[in-house]
């Protein structure tokens, strides 16, 4: 469907979903730019550089991306380029991944901010001491005042919540819930064993090691870690540490089609993440009938779970593991579990996250430009 009116909209995200540190979160901004280019926007993403992957280019879906700097300069990179690179968008998406842009600081036309979660807890995980302190310092009290008045977009209940309380007035948060894409491929059959799965970046944040820690206590189980990140080798120190290398394999980074056979054989996936704003790989999951064990404590999953029907949503270590026993344990639950899962996944769709994105795009470039002083 044609936008009444065209714009040109300016994605600003520290990452792409080609960089090795992409996740979930970028996932939703291509899937929602590529709806708003559909919609006849004109858009543009600009993000970090990384290796073998050019400066400019413009995807299959239309959506061109710049990629400047890295991780630590894209927000320099960001300013400059809207000051000297020509980019004159009628819209900036500020997506806020811990780190702000700021760019109502600069930018000459209206700012609608995306958050996907509330990184509170992950500051001192990832940046111990006072850059930790510094860094929710930047995200809980200068990004609040310089996007004061500015409409926001997140993807979850949980974080418009959180968002409230660090005093974002709620009649300008909209939630946006993301898509899931249809899954292709024949359906696989389980393996003949119980098998886990765990899908994702491997950092400390995502905290794999409680996955192999539930491991010890399941010695009938097998686990696939599927994904990539630097905190590997001491994922597979710690499986040798707990006696689980054997019945654990890290598969590195895997293709789409074995991401869907993966989820399609598994028995339960898991998702032992800190904080997740959503947990895209939830509804992946489910999609193949197989559903998710999450920390009721990480914020978006309450979204993405409904606990009890589609998922299970644990207190502790010592309640995932009796959740993970009991899933494997009990066919006929795990079944009815992965069969709600499958009617709940269908529920969310690429174009209907874009049709809701794009109205509060409409709304946002609308609004009267007032500069942040």
């Amino acid at each position: 469907m044609p936008a009444t009116r065209h714009r040109h909209v300016l994605f600003l995200n520290w990452r792409d979903t080609r960089n090795p540190d992409g996740g979930g979160s970028e996932v939703f901004v291509e899937r929602v730019a590529a709806e708003l280019v559909a919609r006849g926007h004109q858009v543009t993403l600009l993000c970090a550089a990384h290796p073998g992957a050019p400066a400019d280019e413009t995807l299959p879906t239309g959506v061109r991306v710049l990629r400047r700097g890295g991780w630590r300069t894209v927000y320099l990179w960001a300013f400059w380029t809207y000051l000297t690179g020509g980019l004159r968008p009628d819209l900036i998406v500020d997506v806020c991944n811990g780190v702000p842009f700021l760019s109502p600081l600069y930018a000459g036309c209206p700012t609608l901010v995306v958050v996907h979660h509330v990184h509170r807890e992950q500051w001192p995980v990832v940046l111990p001491g006072w850059r930790g302190r510094l860094g929710w310092w930047l995200e809980s009290r200068l990004a609040p005042r310089v996007y004061r008045r500015c409409r926001y977009v997140t993807v979850s209940e949980a974080t418009r919540e959180e968002l409230v309380r660090l005093g974002v007035g709620p009649e300008r948060i909209t939630i946006v819930r993301n898509g899931v894409t249809p899954a292709r491929g024949a359906d696989f059959p389980r393996t003949p064993y119980p098998s886990l799965v765990v899908l994702g970046r491997l950092v400390p944040h995502k905290r794999v090691e409680l996955a192999l820690r539930a491991l010890v206590a399941l010695p009938d189980a097998r686990l696939v870690v599927a994904g990539r990140g630097w905190w590997e080798p001491e994922l597979r120190r710690l499986a040798a540490a707990l006696g689980v290398a054997e019945r654990t394999e890290f598969t590195g980074h895997i293709s789409e089609q074995c991401k869907h056979r993966l989820l399609a054989t598994c028995w339960v996936a898991l998702l032992p993440s800190l904080k997740e704003g959503w947990g895209l790989t939830i509804l992946e999951a489910g999609q193949r009938g197989t559903p998710t064990i999450a920390f009721r404590e990480a914020g978006g999953v309450r979204d993405a779970i409904v606990d009890g029907h589609t998922g299970l949503l644990a207190d502790d270590l010592d309640d995932f593991v009796t959740k993970i026993r009991w899933l494997l344990w009990d066919h006929a639950a795990r079944r009815r579990l992965g069969a709600a899962a499958h009617a709940y996944a269908e529920n969310f769709t690429w174009t209907e996250s874009g049709r809701r994105f794009a109205r509060v795009v409409d709304e946002a470039a609308d609004r009267p430009r007032q500069r942040v002083p």
